[in-house]
């Protein structure tokens, strides 16, 4: 708010100037106003020498000139005859007849107070009075010599006319001297206005350019500080800026002598800018490699994916196996629970028909060999069971926490078919006895009661045992459809992995042709002299091309017959 404050109280340029130029503006006003004045002053002097004075001069002049040639006219009107007195006494009226006229003038003048004063008014006056005594010794001395009197008129014209036409030309002189004087008087008063007009200019002159200079010097010094530099030193930097050479710094302060300046804001702001496209350059830089770590990233993801892909084909390719081999010991184990009621039955009429021991025998003996075979293939079924458990939990733990459940249902798997063989093996260690006793059977006919019931015994035995392993195939088939469901889910979210990595791969391409671009846009700026030459080369390294972009849904949906009919009867 303060730096607010104090750039309104400061006074602007447009503001310095017009004060400085309203400055020499009034002086150049004050000047011309001084010197209408003064001229109108010479002119009024001047005036008053040609349009006053002068005239009443001249015409003073001109009734001098009449008086001196009246003289004259009057003194041949005694000198000449009778013929030539016409002409003299013509010569005398027309020159009174301007006497009058440059009287009546010089009258009109001397009336006009405004320009007369009243020593010419008495000198006229006095003009006036001689005059007055002169015209009637003029008429007197005319009539004389028209009488014929000549020597008289030329006598009376010495004695009486001559005195009084030397006090009239003296009154009339005195008129004119005192004019002269009055002309003289002004024209030195012109001479001295003119003179303290011409010092007084030159004391105004010098006083305005003084003042020019000064306020030019303060105007010039304060342009400066707030420019900051020479005007061409501003331009050439601006258009340095303008063509993104941002390395053509100038080490000039933001502020002269408090004030703010241009060529300062103008650095600064070209400082700031180059700190700015760096950062700019170098977070583009950092974002173009990252996004191209993306990329190998999603590419390495998408091999893997194809990998666990190729994991679920192999393990449902087992599953397969594994599903083959339930069916197989769940029929196995239906025909020896039958074959074991049928043994149960037949132990059972054995007690009532001894006669047929030997055969029944022989047929138990026949019987026993199928059961041993039978468990033989039961005992093979339970050990590739376990086999296929055991591989099954190891690709369950190469699925990680999406084969958690399956290595659970692949461990049980496993316990029922060890029970499995378990199971067979005792079976086979009670057939191989039975074999034993069929054989021994001709010797223990006497026993056969015994030996039947010990028959019945191990038949009902085989039963349960034959029931278990039932059991343990619908277990192992409820456990596989488990397995079928987890490898469902396991592809499931395969194709949503892939579909991932396919739009990561996408976004992170675009990042990368983004971060390209900007890297493009900001190349624009120079920020050394060499940036030119670097950007050049920049251009010609090679760009890694993208990679063949992975289709593991395509592959995955290849694979999707590889899971057998299977998958879609657990569903």
């Amino acid at each position: 708010m303060m730096k607010t404050t104090a750039k309104r109280r400061e006074m602007k340029i447009g503001t310095r100037l017009g004060i400085g130029f309203s400055l020499v503006f009034l002086l150049m006003i004050g000047l011309t106003v001084l010197s209408i004045i003064e001229v109108n002053a010479i002119e009024n002097n001047l005036r008053t020498i040609n349009d006053i004075n002068s005239v009443k001069q001249d015409e003073a002049v001109s009734m001098r000139s009449s008086i001196h040639e009246r003289a004259i006219a009057l003194r041949d009107m005694t000198l000449v005859d009778q013929a030539g007195l016409s002409d003299a006494l013509n010569t005398v009226a027309r020159l009174d007849r301007q006497y009058r006229e440059s009287q009546a003038a010089l009258a009109r003048e001397v009336s006009d107070g405004r320009h007369t004063d009243a020593d010419e008014q008495a000198l006229f006056a006095a003009i006036d009075t001689v005059e007055g005594r002169v015209t009637p010794l003029v008429a007197q001395a005319v009539a004389m010599r028209q009488a014929g009197q000549a020597d008289q008129a030329r006598e009376f014209l010495l004695s009486r006319v001559k005195p009084e036409f030397v006090n009239w030309l003296q009154a009339i002189n005195n008129f004119i001297s005192m004019e002269t004087r009055k002309n003289q008087q002004e024209s030195d008063k012109a001479r001295h206005r003119a003179a303290g007009f011409e010092a007084f200019m030159v004391l105004l002159c010098l006083i305005a350019i003084g003042i020019g200079s000064v306020v030019a010097m303060l105007v010039v010094r304060r342009v400066k500080r707030i420019v900051g530099a020479e005007p061409w030193e501003v331009t050439a930097l601006a258009q340095a800026v303008d063509r993104g050479e941002l390395y053509r710094q100038v080490d000039t302060p933001e502020t002269s002598h408090g004030q703010a300046s241009i060529m300062g804001a103008l650095a600064s702001m070209s400082r700031n800018l180059k700190s700015t496209v760096t950062e700019v350059r170098r977070t583009s830089e950092q974002v173009a490699v990252t996004s191209r770590q993306i990329v190998q990233g999603n590419l390495d993801l998408s091999e893997r994916t194809e990998n666990q892909a190729g994991s679920l084909q192999v393990t449902a390719s087992t599953m397969e196996q594994l599903t083959a081999t339930v069916k197989s010991n769940a029929d196995s184990a239906g025909e020896a629970n039958r074959l074991a009621v049928s043994a149960s039955n037949i132990a059972v009429e054995g007690g009532a028909i001894v006669e047929e021991v030997v055969q029944t025998m022989n047929s138990i003996d026949e019987s026993s060999r199928k059961i041993v075979d039978i468990i033989a293939v039961i005992d093979g079924i339970a050990f590739q069971t376990n086999i296929l458990a055991l591989n099954a939990a190891v690709e369950a733990a190469r699925a990680g926490e999406l084969g958690r459940g399956f290595a659970v249902v692949a461990t049980e798997v496993r316990t029922l078919a060890q029970r499995s063989s378990a199971a067979a093996k005792e079976i086979k260690s009670l057939i191989d006895d039975s074999v034993a006793k069929v054989e021994l059977g001709s010797e223990l006919v006497k026993r056969a009661g015994l030996t039947m019931q010990e028959v019945v015994g191990s038949v009902r035995h085989v039963t349960d045992v034959v029931g278990e392993i039932s059991a343990a195939s619908v277990e192992q088939s409820a456990g596989i459809a488990e397995v079928n469901r987890a490898i469902a889910r396991i592809d499931l979210a395969t194709q949503q992995n892939a579909a991932l990595v396919e739009e990561a791969t996408v976004a992170a391409n675009a990042l990368r042709t983004q971060a390209d671009t900007l890297s493009q846009v900001v190349g624009f700026f120079k920020l050394d002299e060499f940036e030119a030459e670097t950007i050049v080369a920049e251009q010609q390294i090679v760009m890694v091309p993208a990679a063949r972009k992975p289709k593991p849904g395509a592959s995955i949906r290849a694979r999707r017959p590889a899971l057998g009919m299977h998958a879609v009867d657990i569903y």
